[in-house]
């Protein structure tokens, strides 16, 4: 049995004027234009939506219904586990397939982040933390990843440098990208040096280690192999999500162990191996996190990570790009809609329709790594080219 994503639709990702309503019917009218689906085609719906208090609305999932009358009756849920709930909902989406529930399932991501205060947008992001122990963190979620970033530099030495080129990398990246949040170039000096325009946020994390506050929405159309006739066709090859325990006292945040777990378990379940992969998108909510996540995917031994940076490996040009789309940390990290992006996204290369500044020379193989908490929810999908 073969799970396709056959079409797609994104927003541009940023402070957006429409509702989140909007968002919503914008991206899935996209996504059921391009996969050539008529809505009545689609068997079941399912969306990916944080919110913890950025949107007074709650109970989202029939939103999706607005965009076109024809999916009224259809069965729709919301799902969230944090900054992972898009890749929630995709995996559930493969999932109804795979059971013979569905034929065709439409997966949307949404978040509207940008209508509240900055303390806020703070206050929201925390519940996603252990409120038990790590409520109090100054600085909110950037004060847990800061606190991550302090005790790596105590355990392996000062790696400022090494997150600024990360910064730098997915600026460049994001300045290829017409949907990312964040256009600009912004170069190495600027994101290495601590100036009032890039001051330090929490711990060593400057501002450009630090993905932005973003509004958007992604939508795709999952189906079984045999129940379409798209014009394109990304097989699902692997998935695994793997849950770790949520206070961070109860593991070492460092070592990202659920991360690790989940790429096994992905790539076991494939049949693949790191070295086939063409491209990664990963989750890089701040650029400690994605050095632990080179690390914790394999490419460098615990305490070694910089040296990937330092091999070019990971750039557009290097034998395995990561975050070609320019990541969270420039393409923009919209809660809910994070993860669908980030399948779409990999989709475009994949299909060779990715925008031409953006689009890889070779992408035949996708891995996704999408993360909600420090570590907790960990998601990874595997995808390959089809037709």
């Amino acid at each position: 049995m073969s799970v396709e994503i056959i079409g797609w639709g994104h927003t541009r990702f940023g402070r957006s004027a429409l509702t989140l309503e909007a968002l919503i019917v914008e991206a899935v009218t996209q996504a059921l234009a391009h996969a050539e689906t008529p809505a009545e085609e689609i068997d079941e719906i399912v969306l990916g939506h944080f919110n913890a208090g950025f949107s007074a609305q709650d109970f989202t999932a029939a939103l999706v219904l607005q965009a076109d009358p024809a999916l009224r009756f259809r069965p729709a849920t919301r799902v969230e586990n944090a900054c992972a709930s898009g890749s929630a909902a995709v995996h559930a989406g493969v999932r109804a397939i795979e059971a013979g529930q569905a034929g065709k399932v439409l997966v949307v991501g949404a978040e509207r982040m940008s209508g509240v205060t900055g303390p806020e947008v703070g206050q929201n992001l925390l519940r996603a933390a252990y409120l038990e122990e790590e409520s109090g963190v100054a600085g909110g979620f950037a004060g847990l990843f800061g606190r991550v970033a302090a005790q790596y530099f105590a355990r392996h030495g000062d790696q400022s440098d090494a997150l600024a080129a990360i910064a730098a990398k997915n600026h460049r990246n994001g300045a290829d990208n017409p949907l990312a949040h964040l256009q600009k170039d912004l170069g190495l000096a600027f994101c290495r040096a601590v100036t009032p325009e890039n001051p330090l946020v929490a711990g060593p994390l400057r501002r450009t280690d630090c993905s932005p506050v973003s509004d958007g929405a992604a939508a795709l159309v999952l189906s079984l192999g045999s129940a379409h006739d798209a014009p394109r066709a990304v097989r699902v090859a692997g998935t695994a999500h793997v849950q770790d325990f949520l206070p961070v006292s109860w593991r070492d945040p460092l070592l990202m162990e659920g991360c690790t777990e989940a790429w096994h378990r992905a790539l076991k379940h494939a049949g693949w191996s790191m070295d086939t992969l063409s491209f990664v998108e990963t989750h890089d909510c701040f650029t400690i996190a994605e050095l632990l996540q080179y690390e914790a995917m394999g490419l460098a031994p615990h305490g070694h990570g910089a040296d990937v940076v330092a091999s070019g490996l990971t750039e557009r040009d290097g034998r395995l790009p990561v975050n070609r789309s320019g990541g969270l940390k420039a393409k923009g990290h919209p809660i809910g809609a994070t993860g669908v992006s980030m399948h779409v996204m990999a989709a475009m290369q994949l299909t060779g329709e990715a925008p031409d500044a953006m689009q890889l020379g070779r992408a035949d193989r996708a891995g996704i790594f999408n993360m909600g908490g420090l570590g907790v929810a960990n998601y990874v999908t595997l995808l390959e080219a089809g037709r």
